[in-house]
């Protein structure tokens, strides 16, 4: 058995980390928590919404790891329509509604300045 407690970083694959860290900053106000060169040709930057536990590394794309996919990340907040609309509003490419039913939990996808796709979901009591 492993002693493994937690997910501490998931990485998105991004053409342009600068645009990519504007937009995570900017759009999604989340903070920087790194942003360092790896040797000559490689950067690690992690970003988080505030005092989250997990971070998103905003890796560049490769052969192996494009950019432009369905990235898996289910991001959480307690209004979904609230953040949907204020994207909406700074024209970030996100869904046209927020997706509403009975089984699940409000929630809509964007879609980062890469295409890559990342869900939002509101956090709902016992769901």
């Amino acid at each position: 058995m492993t002693k493994i407690t937690g997910v501490r970083t998931v990485a998105v694959p991004v053409a342009d980390q600068d645009r990519a860290l504007a937009f995570y900053g900017e759009a999604l106000g989340f903070e920087t928590r790194m942003d360092a060169p790896i040797g000559p040709d490689f950067r690690w930057i992690e970003v988080a919404p505030p005092g989250a536990p997990t971070s998103i590394a905003l890796v560049p794309a490769s052969e192996a790891t494009p950019a432009g996919t369905d990235t898996g990340i289910r991001l959480s907040t307690g209004d979904a329509a609230g953040d949907h609309a204020a994207l909406l509003a700074q024209r970030v490419d996100v869904d046209a509604e927020v997706m509403v039913t009975d089984y699940a939990p409000p929630m809509f996808t964007f879609r980062d300045p890469d295409g890559n796709q990342l869900v939002v979901v509101e956090d709902m009591p016992g769901i």
